[in-house]
């Protein structure tokens, strides 16, 4: 059994939760502090997306998304039924409208069955309006595992587990450098300095700021992405049983418009993808100078930027028109035409970006002597939560960081 140890986390979004209850199960005793700068938790990027758990329908087979994804749709399910947390199985299509898309959408079915997605299946035209009467396409991919819950509920549940274990949450303590010593770290928070044997930063759209000031490495970076979201009028709450995605096109970073579902019933539209002013501002202009700042004067941002100026174009049009935003979904779901929408809090993407500018596509973990810092963990991450925290802690198991 592991010798009890000191541990800090940092961040309590979904991974950091996640790590934190982790430690505790797997270092009987140890003593596990979560700090976090808000006041409460889930306050970035698990309180600000669209509460799907992923199947693993798209990732490359044998990589960290693919695995972990796969165990954290298991491990999700039994901490749901565990805590009596909403969790609905209500599938997913993936629709091909135009006839280019139906190799690809093949491409994604093959990819789904070698990572083990169970009952996924290719439908044409009349079985797309088997599953979604309303929807339309040449042909889908269904996932009917596909699902939804509250990762906000999910953290709080976790948090939870980890102050009746014995741990600690510390809110309103920003950390703002991580000092590596000879045996251990030394945390500078804003409310004082506190000593750990070891510390896994799950900080989000500040973990690179957090590796450089430990003196990790300074790539990848973080280039913020915002996702902009519209609840449908309560008339279109039923429009659809569950989810319906675009196919995604390989020579663009990110999925165009799609709906969801979510577990209080309503009907979403969205998220589109477009830089972000900031990294945690989520109304209004968004503006954070700083932020900008590290963007435009990041090189290999440039270089993305110049190879993906269609999708900016693109993309721009469901920033500055609700109307094209909504008619984009109608091309999957025609009674969508005319349809009224309420827009929602944006949501941030922490993306890492590599120094050529090409974003990182699988997630992507720092080690050091005394500190694991989580370097990129966009989507699945929520849904990969509970799989990447056992991942860390066996990571530090096998290194005898015990």
């Amino acid at each position: 059994m592991p010798q009890a140890k000191s541990f800090a986390v940092v961040g309590a979004g979904i991974i950091g939760a996640a790590v934190a209850r982790e430690l505790l199960a797997r270092y009987p005793g140890s003593s596990v502090t979560v700090v976090e700068k808000e006041q409460a938790a889930a306050g970035h990027q698990t309180g600000h997306n669209s509460g799907v758990v992923h199947a693993g329908l798209y990732y490359e087979p044998g990589g960290l998304k693919a695995k972990l994804c796969r165990r954290g749709v298991e491990l999700l399910q039994d901490l749901a039924q565990a805590r009596s947390l909403p969790y609905e199985q209500c599938g997913k299509l993936v629709v091909a409208l135009e006839a280019d898309e139906e190799q690809r959408l093949k491409n994604i079915f093959e990819r789904a069955q070698a990572n083990g997605v169970p009952g996924v299946g290719m439908l044409g035209p009349d079985g797309i309006k088997d599953i979604e009467p309303n929807a339309v396409g040449r042909m889908a991919l269904h996932s009917p595992g596909t699902a939804i819950i509250s990762y906000a509920a999910v953290t709080e549940a976790l948090l939870d587990e980890v102050r009746l274990a014995g741990g600690e949450v510390r809110f309103g303590c920003a950390v703002e450098r991580i000092e590596e010593l000879a045996t251990g770290v030394r945390l500078h928070t804003s409310t004082g300095q506190f000593l750990a044997d070891h510390v896994i930063v799950c900080a989000g759209s500040q973990s690179d700021r957090l590796a450089r000031g430990s003196g990790a490495n300074a790539q990848p970076s973080v280039v913020p992405f915002f996702g902009q979201y519209f609840q449908l009028e309560e008339s279109y709450r039923t429009i659809l049983n569950g989810l319906v995605y675009p196919v995604p096109d390989p020579k663009y970073p990110f999925l165009r418009v799609h709906l969801t579902k979510r577990v209080d019933g309503q009907m979403m539209v969205g998220p589109n993808a477009f830089l972000s002013l900031s990294r945690e501002k989520y109304h209004g202009l968004g503006l954070d100078f700083k932020d900008l700042g590290e963007v435009m004067a990041n090189p290999g941002f440039w270089k993305f930027a110049s190879r993906n100026l269609p999708t900016a174009v693109r993309e721009i049009r469901t920033v500055v028109s609700e109307q094209f935003f909504l008619r984009e979904a109608a091309k999957y779901v025609p009674s969508l035409e005319g349809a009224k929408a309420t827009r929602l809090t944006r949501g941030i993407r922490a993306q890492a970006m590599d120094a050529d500018g090409k974003l990182l596509d699988d997630f992507a973990i720092d080690y050091r002597d005394h500190a694991t810092h989580i370097r990129n963990a966009p989507s699945p991450g929520a849904t990969s939560s509970l799989a990447i925290a056992e991942y860390i802690v066996d990571s530090l198991v096998s290194r005898s960081i015990a």
